[in-house]
């Protein structure tokens, strides 16, 4: 025995001084320094033995076994002459055969059912619309008319119309100068002529024959009449132009109105009001199909107003027309789809005929799909297990693990050998999946669970590899498989941060809209024949987000299970179970009540220096809350619950059975945490947060008692906690944390120096004790640690205001009152 002593405490001091040797002997309870020496050594070999067992070879031989199995069916029967390869010889049918290819008549079936003309439609409101809009524009064209007065101004024996039009359209110089050549002595007023140009001014081609007609009207005509002429053209053209500028108001945004409108006589504007109504009747009953181009429309429109209106009033027409006129044409989506059906079932199967001793494919000819069809049937094909394809599909999936297993070192460590075969399980379910024919994958809810329990890093791994791999092994729609990607990525990236069940159900919409995005914009792209028939791709694309939010869904409903299963601690089960409402906290809380004030500035201290060192937050959180619920077996023997009441202690007056008393909270804390189904993770920090204390009170009365009566053996094991020692770093900060609560609620004069150094002494108690070799804490970590906690328990006991003597008096004389 003393030589196993004597090996064990120099492998402690090889620990202590070497780290290779220290990870490799990682002790629990070597520390003690009796009989028990001999258990931490052992207790060391087994936990080395399980760290070692935390690299299990074995889950990674099942990993790439497994899944070359599951995803490489292909190889196993995989056909020797297949399409695309050169006949190494001759083959000739055996007897006569007709068989049906299969692929090639799914294929025509396919584009036959996409390719199909969408049967349209009238849209009843689009039609009443447009022939609002036509009756709206017709009176508003009624009303540019009355301000531009009626046409013709004079009769025709007097002016010509074109005379006329020329005459209210020229420009006011243009118009003296019209006046001026008709006769330079003619009796006319001065405000009419105005400063008249050169009467030898040349005029245009437009204006001359005005002149002219102005000319033998005057001759013939008596001064008084030529002068009302003058006048009634002088006033028209003034209402000409008030109608221009009322006309380009109105046509500000689009232009709707030919200007030639104000030309038309009353008699040519209410044919042309008739004619446009019953263009408008024949266009929109045969019906205009979205996206006809202009230019159809207005040949049709040119057809249809030939007979319907004058010819002069043909642009006015025309133009009003184009401007009212829309597609009024929609798709009838039940009859699409029947016809679109009827069509793919009028595709005639694709038949591939051959005779007896006929060729089926030739020496050195490469073998076609219906060669491939006959060669097949014949059991021609040589179909067999492709080694070469095998083993190429292992080292794949064996690049892909290694590829699994450089992600997790990087991001996620502490994986243990369940959660290897849970990520395993999830990935397997995929492959099975498609191999049943089920197009839509469930990458949704493998990136969902695996990103939730193990981070969105491993999530997006395994989402990725399996995406790359899938298309490799299996037949799987690429519009499918791409909008499953995106989606499982989605939800890996997200599915990490989230800290509520809420909150996943709604990255399940989420997914369910990302999905259906990209299948549709997939097909939209790559598929020529999907523009022809949109609504079997918008219904398909809908059904492709429905998937990904159902299995978003099924994920959420397994997910409870798999936590319980495996033994998960994700960051929503860790939210859940602090949530001080869950009945053993609240049992704390009745029952022991200064364990629960205890528990909850514990939890802030440690909460506080796990979020600086960058440790799991969550986990420190509810594992501190449930740290000391084996106080519950026996709540007065702690002093925090006796209320200033008598000691318990006091009356037993037996330090070896009180220090039983208090060392049985770890056991029977232990064993309510396995009956209200903890995780291991929460029920890791009941014994490790006091690790292999000494119960240093009732040892020292122990030694005290022993030199009073040297019959009383008093063995250090005995007041020593069994442990283990913190095993982790959040353990280690709630061991700190929990040994420094008391003595922070014990300061309330002392300056934040003073909090310090007595901090900075208990921390360095237990770096001595060994109780922290086994956490991963530095002594850097300590430093900061001790800042951390003096800056929690400044904020707990900041100064308040002292209240003046006359306002504590009168409060004291309305509570009286009251």
């Amino acid at each position: 025995m003393k030589t196993l002593q004597s090996l064990t405490h120099q492998l402690d001091q090889w620990r202590r001084t070497n780290q290779p040797i220290r990870n490799l002997f990682p002790s629990r309870s070597s520390r003690r320094a009796t009989d028990g020496s001999a258990r931490g050594l052992r207790l060391g070999i087994d936990s080395t033995l399980r760290r070692r067992g935390n690299r299990p070879k074995f889950v990674w031989m099942l990993a790439v076994v497994s899944l070359t199995g599951t995803m490489g069916q292909r190889f196993y029967n995989a056909p020797k002459l297949d399409v695309g390869k050169t006949a190494p010889q001759t083959i000739r049918a055996p007897y006569d055969a007709s068989i049906e290819d299969f692929k090639t008549t799914e294929e025509k079936r396919k584009a036959a059912r996409t390719g199909a003309v969408p049967i349209l439609m009238v849209n009843q409101d689009v039609t009443q619309q447009v022939y609002e809009d036509l009756e709206r524009s017709l009176r508003t064209a009624d009303d540019l008319r009355q301000i531009a007065g009626f046409f013709p101004l004079v009769p025709a024996n007097v002016l010509s119309y074109p005379t006329q039009i020329a005459l209210r359209k020229c420009p006011e110089w243009e118009w003296r100068a019209v006046l001026a050549a008709v006769n330079t002595d003619m009796d006319v007023n001065q405000s009419q002529l105005g400063s008249l140009p050169d009467a030898d001014k040349q005029l245009n081609a437009s204006t001359a024959p005005a002149a002219v007609e102005l000319r033998a009207y005057y001759k013939t005509a008596s001064p008084e009449q030529f002068s009302i002429l003058i006048d009634t053209i002088t006033q028209a053209r003034a209402r000409y132009d008030k109608a221009l500028a009322a006309l380009s108001e109105t046509d500000k945004a689009r232009s709707r109105y030919d200007v030639s409108l104000l030309d038309l006589s009353n008699d040519v504007w209410q044919q042309t009001q008739t004619g446009i109504l019953q263009a408008a009747e024949r266009i929109l009953t045969q019906g205009i199909p979205p996206g006809l181009p202009d230019s159809i429309l207005q040949e049709a429109l040119k057809v249809h107003l030939r007979s319907l209106v004058p010819i002069e009033a043909e642009p006015v027409a025309n133009q009003l027309l184009l401007w009212a006129l829309r597609p009024n044409l929609t798709e009838d989506q039940e009859q699409t789809k029947l016809f679109a059906e009827q069509a793919a079932q009028a595709v005639k199967p694709q038949m591939v005929m051959v005779h007896k001793g006929e060729a089926i494919v030739r020496a050195g000819e490469v073998i076609s799909q219906a060669d491939f069809v006959l060669l097949d049937y014949f059991k021609l094909s040589r179909r067999g297990i492709s080694l070469p394809g095998v083993l190429g599909f292992g080292i794949l999936i064996t690049g892909a693990v290694g590829t699994f297993w450089l992600v997790e070192r990087r991001f996620h460590r502490k994986m243990r050998q369940r959660d290897h075969l849970l990520v395993l399980l999830l990935t397997l379910s995929t492959p099975v999946l498609v191999s049943l024919g089920i197009r839509y994958t469930n990458l949704a809810a493998v990136g969902l669970l695996v990103g939730s329990f193990y981070g969105s890093a491993l999530g997006i791994t395994v989402v990725g590899l399996l995406s790359a791999v899938l298309p490799i092994s299996l037949k799987i729609g690429w519009d499918y498989l791409l909008a499953g990607i995106a989606g499982g990525i989605v939800v890996s990236l997200l599915a990490g941060r989230m800290r509520s069940r809420e909150e996943l159900a709604f990255v399940g919409v989420g997914v369910g809209l990302t999905q259906s995005t990209v299948y549709l914009v997939v097909n939209l792209i790559f598929s020529a024949a999907a523009g022809s028939i949109w609504y079997t791709v918008l219904q398909e694309a809908a059904l492709c987000g429905l998937s990904g939010l159902a299995w978003s869904i099924v994920a959420l409903g397994l997910s409870p299970y798999l936590e319980h299963v495996f033994d998960l601690v994700t960051p929503i089960r860790l939210a859940e179970l602090a949530n001080p409402n869950r009945p053993l906290l609240k049992r704390l809380a009745a029952e022991a009540p200064g364990t629960f004030q205890h528990t909850l500035f514990v939890a802030t201290l440690a909460e506080a220096a796990a979020r600086k060192l960058g440790c799991n937050v969550e986990l420190v959180r509810a594992g501190t809350l449930y740290h000391d619920i084996g106080k519950m077996h026996d709540s007065l023997g702690f002093i925090e619950n006796q209320m200033g009441g008598p000691n318990k202690h006091d009356e037993i007056n037996d330090p070896w059975k009180s220090a039983a008393i208090i060392k049985k909270h770890v056991t029977e804390g232990e064993v309510m945490a396995r009956r209200c189904r903890l995780p291991k993770a929460i029920r890791a920090f009941i014994p490790e947060h006091q690790g292999t204390m000494l119960i240093a009170y009732f040892y020292h009365q122990a030694q005290q008692i022993a030199e009073k009566d040297p019959s009383k053996v008093v063995r250090e094991e005995d007041f020593r906690y069994d442990g283990p020692i913190p095993q982790s770093r959040e353990t280690g900060v709630m061991m700190l944390a929990d040994s420094c609560e008391a003595a922070l609620r014990s300061l309330k004069e002392a300056t934040p120096e003073q909090a310090l150094a007595m901090i900075n002494k208990i921390l360095r108690a237990r770096w001595q004790d060994n109780q922290l070799v086994d956490s991963g804490l530095t002594r850097e970590d300590l430093t900061c640690i001790a800042q951390v906690f003096v800056q929690v328990w400044q904020q707990y006991n900041h100064q308040r205001i002292a209240y003046p003597k006359l306002v504590v008096s009168s409060e004291k004389s309305c509570q009286a009152s009251v």
